[in-house]
C-alpha cells in the first residue's frame, strides 16, 4: 500500500506502507491427518502464541532469515540472521502483543522501561507473526528503531503492550522495514 509522507503540509516524500514481509502457509489437512486431531484443535494450538512459538521461530530462523536459533532459550533474542543479526520473534494474537522483554511479562513480574531499553539496544528488531490469521500466518520486520518511535510517541501501552487491532493500525501505518539481504 502506497502512502504520502507530509510535514507540516508539505509532501517530502513517497513511502511503502508495511504489507506483511510474508506469510507462513500451514497446511491444515496434513496437520490434522499426522497429528491425529481435529481442524478446531490443530486451530486452536496454531493460535496461542505460548504453544507455537517454537514452531515459527524455526521456520522463520531457516525460510526467511537463512539464519539459526540462538544459542540458548536464556538469550535475549530468539534468531539469528545471516549476518549475524539478532531477532526477536513475537507472536500476534488475540492477546495483543507486548515489545518488552517476556521475563517483565506475567502474574508478580514488573516492567521495567531501563530493561526494555537493554532489550531494544541488543537486538535489530522483531518478526512479528499474525497467528490469528492461521494457516496463511503473515509476518512483518518491526526494527527497534521503529519500537522506539512508538515507545517515545506514546504509541505502546504503559508495559509496550497493545492489542491485536492496534498492532495491525501500526503496521500497516510504517514504512515497510526489510530483512538484510543474504549473504
Amino acid at each position: 500500500m502506497r502512502i504520502w509522507v507530509l510535514l507540516c503540509g508539505l509532501l517530502l516524500a513517497r513511502a511503502e506502507a508495511a504489507e506483511p514481509n510474508g506469510v507462513l502457509g500451514w497446511d491444515l489437512s496434513a496437520l490434522q491427518k499426522t497429528l491425529g486431531v481435529t481442524a478446531p484443535e490443530v486451530r486452536e494450538y496454531f493460535t496461542d502464541g505460548r504453544r507455537i512459538s517454537f514452531l515459527i521461530e524455526r521456520r522463520l530462523a531457516r525460510e526467511v532469515l537463512q539464519g539459526r536459533l540462538a544459542p540458548s532459550e536464556g538469550d535475549p533474542y530468539d534468531v539469528i540472521d545471516a549476518h549475524g543479526g539478532r531477532w526477536e520473534v513475537r507472536s500476534l494474537s488475540d492477546r495483543g502483543i507486548y515489545f518488552c522483554p517476556s521475563h517483565m511479562v506475567g502474574s508478580s513480574r514488573a516492567f521495567d522501561e531501563r530493561g526494555f531499553m537493554a532489550k531494544l539496544d541488543g537486538i535489530d528488531g522483531y518478526l512479528v507473526s499474525d497467528i490469528e490469521q492461521f494457516p496463511a500466518v503473515p509476518y512483518w520486520v518491526v526494527r527497534t528503531a521503529t519500537v522506539r518511535a512508538w515507545w517515545r510517541d506514546g504509541k505502546l501501552g504503559a508495559t509496550s503492550k497493545i492489542s491485536h487491532e492496534k498492532a495491525r493500525r501500526l503496521f500497516a501505518a510504517m514504512p515497510m522495514q526489510a530483512l538484510p539481504k543474504p549473504p
